[in-house]
């Protein structure tokens, strides 16, 4: 990869890659820090990425740099946000945004990646295999079993609002 190519992916890329790692770690400044993150091993490894591949490699790298940021925070603050959380916490909801919202935050890493890129990026099930490494039936079967939970989180509409 070049200078140019890398710029250009700069260009094409950063936005999404940000709004991805937004919506699911609800943190501007770390969502920043891992794309930043993740340009700089790109170009820390650009001899050895292509062009074409680029947008896979990219969304890869910050999803698994967010996954090692979630796990050390969670690490060191998992009783706290016990606490916060009991606290906080009401299950009587009135926005269907907002029960959305935390239901998808109860999703297994692997669901909620590639079901906020298919539903909120709207990327086709072979590119988020690519991102993922995973074949386009395992994404298929990771998005119908998120769409299953979410269906039954919410549950029905009447009792929501």
């Amino acid at each position: 990869m070049t200078v140019n190519e890398y710029n250009k992916s700069v260009e094409l890329f950063s936005d999404r890659v940000y709004r991805f790692i937004l919506k699911s770690i609800r943190d501007i400044h770390k969502a920043e820090d891992i794309v930043q993150d993740s340009y700089e091993k790109l170009w820390k490894n650009h001899e050895n990425v292509s062009f074409e591949k680029v947008k896979s490699y990219l969304f890869t790298t910050a999803y698994h740099t967010m996954i090692d940021i979630i796990r050390k925070d969670k690490r060191s603050a998992y009783s706290e946000e016990l606490k916060l959380s009991e606290q906080s916490h009401e299950n009587n909801y009135s926005d269907l945004g907002e029960v959305l919202k935390e239901a998808v935050g109860r999703l297994p890493e692997v669901q909620r990646m590639v079901l906020l890129l298919r539903d909120y990026e709207g990327y086709s099930y072979e590119e988020i295999g690519e991102m993922a490494n995973l074949n386009e039936s395992q994404v298929k079967v990771y998005i119908f079993r998120a769409r299953v939970f979410l269906k039954k989180y919410i549950g029905r509409m009447e009792a929501v609002v």
